[in-house]
């Protein structure tokens, strides 16, 4: 899809097939980031999407197109309004990594090793197959033959045998000598293809060709090996997109009919049987059944849905036939914004996966530099024989790759956001991950998170001659217009005891205080007991029974017109079960917890005893700001709140989760979200992070301590190229290996 704006430039927007890492996101970016007149340049690995804006008068779009195809990728134009995501390999078992056909492909020239060019990549028409149908998988076969008949061939005709394992060589090594030359031709000299080049010829140069030829298998079985490996990372991912039926029964005046999920349309009825998936987000129009919904938020118990309650598309129905009316279009349902949230969060790298990139764009020269020299300088300097010191050198060229060092931030993460993904915890990006790693503070909004958010009436006081029901006309009168969960509580008051709202007009949010609006002919207020005594809405003995509501942990508000105290209206919101567990656990975790409410201070130390948790109560949006502010300074801090009223305080925050059932400010406004509206998620989440910097942590100690006693061991002559070319995909696979632990990870599980 492209578009032309008013600056001249034309927004493209494509699929292109065969990405599977972040590599493969790194070179697509790096060679049309190249091309002139190409920025804005946005890659989405899981969903296979580039986006970038472009001067087609100095670079048109089939040039851009010819460059992403000479890197071994497919690509074809987005059609105008696809939203829908592209998940690779969406059939099972598909896409295996990193082991691909042998494409030429061309790299960025400030990357190397894994994320280089000629890496192989899946051919669309590999997916779905296993290891061994693949192009990659036939290369292993092909040159595991070659090796064989080599050895036999040695066996059976010792003064041929040589010759045979040259052979072997130099077929087993020419598709990756192709490679590389393709890379080195476009200026990318740094590739681990050309290392293996250079090592095998090398090899054979100095009358090695056996091991050359095991070296040339032994690098095929280690990117199959790797490939295999990376491939799992993003099984949980790729499950999201098969969660949403393919198929819905649309029913149109009592008769169904069977259509695509996907052609839903805002406003339509489907039918949902039992054991079937909801194809859509919707509100349940008829039917009451139990909703499993754990296929989204991770809730493993069933819960029970009526008219009017929302479902989401992916949940099973258990029970009872419903009818639900479509809510949301396919490509904005909770499944989908799930998924391009964790697209999203391909772009906020962790500053340690970013500190790890630029390192290894110096390494790898560094590391051609020392092998050069330790080539050279014996043999001239201390007269040692040249064919050993090439040996050693060349070994130290497949020792030096950084493979497994590159990918072992991203595999880490990866694998750690699929896992919170799963049960209901996201985050976006690796440095969201790794600040929630360092908090030790969190700050809890009381409403809506440590609360259910969902008050009720518990008590009407009326003053004067007033009666309830003109109370409750005023009150509704005023909060007709209103969302917040007191304005709601208030109207479904009204409307349980048959009472009409008065008509309301010019309503107007009095921040923090209350809400005031004219209600027949003459302004009507509903605020908080201090606000209402300050204007004269509340005399003395009306301000001792708010007291009293207050201090029995519920909130009061008064009513009133101008000078005239209409009455109290008592409301009640209850501490989720599992609130004061989740601050125990906090406290568990070394990490300090407290309540910022803009309630009464009675009712937040009624609530805040419960917890055994600080309070700050009378809270306006900018003290939350102000006391987000100060507890940054004393370390990280997590903001949990409902990503709206307290927007200032999440983006101050070093980290804002939203709670909130998949809502789109859940899952859009936040760094983070909670779906469940299980306040024990909190801790969960930052176990999660804390588990996936320790493997981080792991898995670059396993990267540079194998390279570091291979380049020594190697130096002194005590392990040779099959070693190392073992240590090099051996780490990497080690590398996903490990990452890929956190895919069974259950934060949920106190340590």
């Amino acid at each position: 899809m492209t578009t032309t704006n008013e600056t001249g430039t034309t927004a493209c927007d494509w699929t292109v097939s065969g990405m599977d890492c972040a590599s493969c996101a790194t070179k697509v970016r790096g060679a049309v980031s190249r091309l002139p007149g190409v920025r804005d340049v946005e890659i989405g690995i899981m969903s296979e999407r580039l986006r970038l804006t472009v001067d087609e008068r100095l670079t048109d779009t089939d040039k851009i197109e010819k460059t992403v195809r000479a890197l071994g990728y497919g690509i074809q134009t987005r059609a105008p309004g696809k939203k829908d995501f592209v998940i690779p390999g969406s059939a099972p078992e598909s896409h295996q990594g990193h082991s691909h056909d042998a494409h030429p492909a061309v790299a960025e020239a400030d990357h190397s090793g894994h994320g280089s060019p000629g890496h192989v990549h899946d051919d669309p028409a590999d997916r779905g197959k296993a290891w061994y149908q693949t192009g990659k998988g036939r290369l292993v076969i092909l040159t595991g033959l070659l090796l064989a008949a080599a050895w036999a061939m040695e066996l059976i005709a010792p003064q041929i045998g040589s010759w045979a394992f040259v052979a072997a060589c130099l077929i087993g090594v020419a598709p990756v000598a192709r490679r590389a030359f393709a890379a080195a031709r476009l200026g990318q000299i740094f590739t681990i293809e050309g290392l293996m080049t250079i090592a095998a010829l090398g090899a054979l140069f100095i009358n090695a060709a056996e091991e050359a030829a095991l070296v040339v298998f032994l690098f095929a079985v280690g990117e199959v090996l790797e490939g295999v490996a990376a491939g799992k990372a993003r099984d949980g991912i790729r499950a999201l997109a098969n969660l949403v039926p393919k198929t819905a029964l649309l029913e149109v005046d009592g008769v169904t009919r069977e259509v695509a999920a996907s052609s839903l349309t805002i406003g339509q009825t489907v039918l949902v049987r039992p054991g079937d998936r909801i194809p859509a987000d919707g509100e349940i129009s008829d039917g009451t059944s139990g909703i499993d919904e754990s296929p989204v938020t991770g809730e493993s118990i069933p819960r029970t849905r009526g008219p009017g309650d929302n479902v989401f598309a992916g949940s099973i129905n258990t029970e009872a036939v419903l009818r639900v009316t479509v809510t949301k279009a396919a490509e904005d349902n909770t499944i989908s914004r799930i998924i391009r949230l964790v697209e999203e969060a391909e772009e906020a790298r962790a500053p340690t996966e970013r500190f790890i990139d630029r390192f290894s764009r110096w390494y790898m020269p560094a590391i051609v530099a020392v092998s050069a020299l330790v080539i050279v300088i014996p043999p001239l300097m201390f007269g040692q024989t040249w064919d050993t010191w090439i040996y050693r050198g060349l070994a130290l060229l497949l020792i030096g790759c950084p493979c497994a060092l590159v990918i072992s931030v991203p595999a880490s993460i990866a694998s750690s956001l699929s896992t919170g993904a799963r049960r209901g915890m996201l985050m976006k990006g690796g440095a969201v991950i790794e600040a929630a790693a360092k908090v030790s503070h969190v700050a809890f909004d009381k409403t809506g998170t440590l609360t259910h958010g969902r008050p009720q009436v518990t008590d009407l006081v009326t003053f004067g001659t007033t009666t309830e029901a003109q109370l409750l006309e005023v009150a509704a009168g005023v909060e007709s217009g209103s969302s917040h969960p007191l304005a709601v509580a208030i109207m479904d008051r009204a409307k349980t005891a048959g009472v009409t709202p008065l008509p309301a007009r010019d309503a107007r949010a009095l921040t923090g205080r209350g809400v005031e609006a004219t209600v027949g002919d003459a302004l009507a207020w509903v605020s908080s007991p201090r606000h209402a005594s300050e204007n004269n809405g509340l005399d003395g003995l009306g301000l001792r029974q708010a007291t009293i509501f207050e201090e029995e942990g519920k909130t009061a508000v008064a009513v009133y017109r101008k000078g005239i105290p209409l009455g109290l209206i008592a409301m009640r919101d209850e501490l989720r079960p599992d609130a004061a567990e989740a601050v125990r656990q906090l406290a568990d975790m070394g990490i300090s917890s407290v309540m910022l409410t803009g309630d009464n201070p009675r009712t937040a130390a009624a609530i805040a005893e419960g917890l055994d948790i600080r309070f700050k109560a009378e809270m306006m949006p900018e003290d939350k700001l102000a006391a987000i502010r100060d507890m940054n300074a004393q370390g990280g801090v997590m903001m949990i709140g409902d990503g709206i009223n307290d927007a200032p305080a999440l983006k101050q925050a070093s980290i804002g989760v939203a709670m909130g059932s998949g809502t789109d400010v859940a899952l859009e406004t936040a760094d983070a979200a909670i779906l469940r509206d299980r306040v024990t998620d909190i801790p969960a989440q930052i176990r999660l992070a804390r588990a996936t910097m320790a493997n981080i942590r792991q898995n670059v100690s396993i990267a540079l301590g194998l390279k570091a006693i291979f380049l020594v061991t190697t130096v002194f002559g005590l392990t040779g190229l099959w070693i190392a070319i073992l240590a090099d995909t051996g780490a990497t696979v080690l590398v996903t290996l490990n990452a890929l632990r956190l895919l069974r990870y259950n934060p949920e599980q106190k340590r």
